[in-house]
């Protein structure tokens, strides 16, 4: 069972234990990493909570800082590490099943419940919206997967893993939005409504 200080780590807590863990970096330095990675397309991670989190975990000596020894224009810069009790906090938050049953609600699911009430024409549009974000979606995922492989030099690592189930993910939409912008003008209200 993970340990309880596990549990109240947060998701930008254990991005950055697991980002720090590869080499130790500043805040800035981490947050352009993790842009450069498109944190947002995998995790729920802001500028403001890097830093947050960098106190939090300080604090709970999950990292240890030292002082960047280069001159500096300014303030020094803290440089942060995972801390071994970092690291063994990471490994058991990670064993949470959470992870694992957890289940989204996108947006566009919670519209099509909703969009019998709609106008015939809304519900074209929103289809037609949904395809075209998806395919501008799509091709940046491609775009990003070439460029992670390029990077990473194999194929068995985890950014592609990752990457590759989001663009299955939305050619397996794409398929079925054509399949539901056939369909959509029978739409008819249920036969069998239990009172």
């Amino acid at each position: 069972m993970p340990a309880p200080e596990s549990r109240a780590l947060t998701t930008p807590d254990l991005v950055l234990l697991s980002l720090l863990a590869e080499r130790p970096m500043h805040g800035y330095q981490a947050y352009r990493e993790l842009e450069r990675r498109q944190v947002r397309d995998w995790a729920g991670v802001s500028r403001p909570q890097i830093y947050y989190s960098l106190e939090k975990l300080a604090r709970m000596a999950f990292i240890r800082a030292a002082v960047d020894g280069a001159p500096a224009a300014g303030p020094d810069r803290v440089i942060y590490r995972t801390s071994a009790s970092g690291r063994a906090a990471l490994a058991a938050a990670l064993q949470r099943e959470d992870w694992t049953t957890a289940r989204d609600r996108p947006p566009f699911l919670t519209w099509l419940a909703l969009s019998w009430q709609a106008s015939p024409e809304t519900v074209q549009l929103q289809i037609a919206r949904r395809r075209e974000f998806l395919e501008a979606e799509l091709s940046r995922e491609q775009a990003t997967l070439r460029a992670i492989r390029a990077e990473v030099g194999h194929r068995f690592h985890e950014a592609i893993w990752m990457v590759s189930l989001v663009i299955a993910h939305m050619r397996v939409e794409l398929r079925w939005l054509s399949k539901l912008a056939s369909e959509i003008s029978h739409r008819a209200p249920a036969q069998h409504v239990p009172e």
